[in-house]
């Protein structure tokens, strides 16, 4: 009987149990059963990759919508193992830790102290770092070798996870409705085994890294979630009455719930607002309730509140709060006065025009920072205006940006009296970037974040470890723009699970595809036709349109790809269209001054046009890359500095491993692949078909109309167009074809 069994349950997304699943079965130790539950084909699929890899892997399957404690009963029962470990998909074994653990357990047996529970350390894996310290060491470092909750009542004081406790199968054997009964979560199970255990060892081991959401993560994820603990305290003292605990051990547990509960009241950014008042009147009804004859409070500031508390004080605990949160205020405010001065005038504007209801019939839309109207923002405005013309549309527009607006185009300037208007009546706020720091999300309002290209690099807070990426970021005040968001815009499942990791918060993922992409699929061959003349491009001529993105790690940006000295290698019939990247001035490129076969279209919108024009894709690591496959022609990815960027800059997956075509590393070898024909034979195609696979996968034609239904129209899952599989879409006509017709 293998001495150890891990289970995994829960629900998770790909990326998170698959990083649990690598840290499980990365445990060296030979006397380990894994045991992993399953309710849905992604997770079942994963699992079951694991369990034909490693032969220690049983997948068990539980329904789609099984409550995580049925899922554990589940595990619990396919499980063979002496103790029982039980991991949520989204936590980690660190490396070690089953050897170490089962060393212990060994170290125990022989001295005949074999527990029933082994209580562990942990650490916390945050948006921010993978290995904070759980804080557990200090009351597992006072405890005896083993002992028993009745002598040892500090125990309780241990984090409650299931994750940092080994419980032993005959525990669990002896008490079978531990695991399994509806409304036995985490927080009872975990204490309830130390009220049964008869002995309890403990170890400083940390056999847990334990993924925390962010507060927005769990109000979205579990709105009720905070009143579940009330159910879970009233079953513990339950428990402890009916074991009949000595009121040393009554009194400890006593003080972990009052203790939870003003933790929860303190975390404001966690607890709705409209739902304080009726969490502190059941909290205080059980401090009431449960109170031990005889029961202590503590001293100091702790101990006003628990009495606030068991009195049902609320009006005198949020006195007490509120001359905290100002004596706070002015401490904080000595350092920053200077900045609030500086903004006072347009926030006061701002709050001023917030006084006024919302207007349910205004829309405002924001591209590339006030750019003009581009990208997803501008596919989604067009489509609304012809589904619902009667919601206005307004764009913000950088000043110098305005005299290129389409005619007619409502806009407004940032900083005007009418912007700092509209940003806080309007009912729609879409952008493909973030809308300022000072605005505030407004109950009733919708926040669309659109997002302007499938990520290859690391994004949002996943840029952390790169300082060369993140030198200019404020992580905290990114993570409170992304708290307004209500929707995330992707393209394809692993956008989707980036977005996730990337910007951890609540908001919804609508699976829908890029709107900017749509006329990939309904562009006409008058439509190629009329781009490629638009550009002088003649019939006939290969016209290759070359992209880089920029690199974190230049101070300026430096020459690629000398394109004049390439299209003179290629011949009179190819035609280099440059398009540097927004952020340079000037394309980084070298040797334009080829004539009329070397095209400057770095300032040429919009990009989907040059798109439609070319015969072909030169990139690096660019996310037009994503977008250009749509149209399923020929990409080729010049990876100069490959290893470099991948350094400074991280990447979710490796590009030249798993390319749209031809890799090349040199300007020489480029030339070759498009000399050559290399660019667009069969090899090639069966790369570009595997990468659209996965990549293109939400993307048809119809994303804008989905978009506009769902977010605007509020029309329902069920009522939108399904997105059409690849083999049955059709991209836009290739220039030869469009040539021919």
């Amino acid at each position: 009987m293998p001495k150890l069994s891990v289970i995994v349950s829960g629900r998770s997304s790909q990326s998170r149990l698959r990083a649990c699943l690598e840290s499980v079965t990365a445990q060296t130790h030979p006397d380990l059963d894994i045991v992993v539950t399953a309710g849905d084909d992604g997770t079942r699929a994963l699992a079951r990759v694991h369990e034909a890899l490693d032969p220690r892997v049983t997948v068990v399957s539980v329904p789609a919508d099984a409550p995580d404690a049925v899922a554990r009963a589940a595990g619990a029962r396919a499980a063979r193992g002496t103790y029982l470990q039980f991991l949520r998909g989204c936590d980690r074994l660190p490396d070690g830790a089953v050897a170490a653990l089962a060393d212990r357990l060994d170290g125990l047996r022989d001295r005949a102290r074999e527990p029933d529970v082994l209580l562990c350390d942990h650490q916390q894996a945050t948006w921010w770092a993978e290995d904070v310290p759980g804080g557990d060491g200090p009351v597992l470092g006072r405890a005896p070798d083993t002992t028993t909750l009745a002598a040892h009542p500090a125990l309780l004081d241990v984090a409650p996870l299931l994750g940092n406790r080994l419980i032993s199968a005959r525990l669990l054997t002896a008490h079978p409705e531990l695991i399994g009964t509806e409304g036995h979560d985490e927080l009872y199970v975990s204490c309830a085994v130390l009220l049964l255990a008869r002995s309890v060892a403990c170890c400083d081991t940390v056999a847990l890294t334990r993924r925390t959401e962010r507060p927005a993560q769990r109000r979205a994820a579990h709105p009720d979630r905070h009143f579940a603990v009330f159910g879970q305290y009233e079953r513990l003292h339950r428990l402890a009455g009916d074991a009949a605990v000595s009121t040393a051990l009554r009194s400890r547990l006593y003080d972990r719930m009052v203790d939870d509960y003003l933790a929860t009241l303190a975390r404001r950014d966690e607890l709705p607002p409209a739902l304080v008042t009726e969490f502190f009147r059941r909290a205080a009804r059980h401090a009431e309730r449960f109170r031990p004859e005889g029961h202590r409070r503590p001293g100091g500031l702790d101990g006003v509140r628990h009495s606030l508390l068991g009195r049902n004080a609320y009006l005198r605990y949020r006195l007490l709060r509120t001359a905290n949160d100002a004596r706070r205020a002015f401490q904080a405010g000595v350092a920053v006065c200077a900045d609030r001065a500086v903004d006072a005038h347009s926030r006061g504007r701002y709050r001023l025009a917030r006084c006024r209801s919302v207007d349910e019939d205004l829309a405002v839309f924001s591209a590339y920072w006030g750019r003009g109207v581009f990208c997803n923002p501008a596919a989604i405005a067009a489509e609304l205006a012809e589904l619902e013309p009667d919601i206005r549309q307004v764009w913000i527009v950088e000043e110098s940006a305005v005299p290129l607006l389409p005619p007619g185009t409502d806009h407004v300037v940032p900083g005007t009296a009418r912007y700092w208007s509209t940003l806080a009546r309007a009912k729609y706020l879409v952008n493909n970037v973030n809308f300022p720091d000072a605005l505030a999300k407004r109950p009733g309002t919708v926040h669309l974040q659109t997002h302007h290209g499938t990520p290859l690099k690391h994004m949002g807070v996943d840029q952390r470890p790169y300082p060369a990426a993140a030198r200019d970021l404020d992580f905290d005040a990114l993570l409170a723009r992304v708290d307004r968001w209500d929707y995330s815009l992707s393209a394809n499942s692993h956008s989707t699970e980036t977005w996730r990791r990337a910007y951890p918060s609540g908001h919804r993922s609508l699976d829908y595809g890029y709107p900017r992409n749509d006329i990939l699929y309904r562009a006409t061959a008058e439509d190629v036709r009329a781009a490629r003349a638009k550009l002088g491009v003649r019939p006939g001529q290969r016209a290759l349109l070359y992209a880089p993105t920029h690199r974190d790690y230049e101070a300026r940006p430096s020459p690629r790809l000398d394109a004049a000295r390439l299209v003179r290698r290629l011949g009179d019939d190819t035609v280099l269209l440059v398009r540097g990247h927004y952020l340079y001035a000037d394309g980084p490129t070298a040797g334009r001054s080829a004539g009329d076969r070397v095209l400057d279209v770095t300032g040429y919108d919009p990009v989907e046009e040059l798109a439609l024009a070319a015969d072909a894709l030169i990139t690096d690591y660019s996310s037009i890359m994503f977008d250009y496959a749509n149209l399923d022609r020929p990409i080729v990815i010049l990876a100069d500095d490959w290893e470099t960027y991948t350094l400074t800059r991280g990447v979710y997956f490796d590009l030249t491993a798993e390319p749209p075509g031809p890799v090349a590393r040199t300007q020489d070898e480029l030339a070759d692949i498009l000399a050559h024909g290399a660019w667009c034979d069969e090899a090639s195609a069966k790369q570009r078909h595997d990468f659209r696979l996965r990549f293109c996968e939400y993307d048809d034609g119809r994303a804008a109309e989905r978009v506009v239904r769902r977010v605007f129209l509020g029309e329902g899952e069920e009522s939108l167009p399904p997105v059409l599989p690849l083999e049955r879409r059709t991209p836009a006509p290739t220039p030869q074809e469009a040539t021919r017709r």
